[in-house]
């Protein structure tokens, strides 16, 4: 049986066009529920969640595979990187909130290898 995070993760990007409503509700509780691991949604807009690493390099690794995934999906998160950590926040900028390509793209970010 598939997993939720793997039922996300298995589907692709859509691009949302403009004055598509934000997720909101039970919509949105049911898309984070099938994310988990960690994942924040921050204001009722955006996705957030941190990374930590052994070091810079394991780090730099996964930031630069989460900018290849976002590349082939053409949908491109906020990525801050420091020593030991990285922190990803997504959102779709076209409707300034959240749409299931969001939780799509952390989902496939979830299952990254990571170290």
């Amino acid at each position: 049986m598939e997993s939720k995070l793997a039922a996300l993760a298995g589907k692709d990007c859509v691009p949302c066009k403009a004055g598509t409503p934000p997720l909101h509700g039970a919509s949105l509780k049911d898309l984070q529920d099938r994310l988990g691991g960690g994942w924040m949604v921050v204001d009722g807009q955006r996705l957030e969640k941190e990374f930590k690493f052994k070091d810079f390099r394991e780090a730099l690794d996964f930031t630069n595979a989460v900018g290849a995934l976002a590349e082939g999906q053409n949908h491109h998160p906020d990525i801050l990187l420091s020593w030991g950590k990285v922190r990803i926040t997504v959102w779709t900028h076209t409707i300034d909130g959240l749409s299931e390509g969001d939780f799509i793209l952390a989902a496939k970010v979830e299952s990254l290898p990571k170290g």
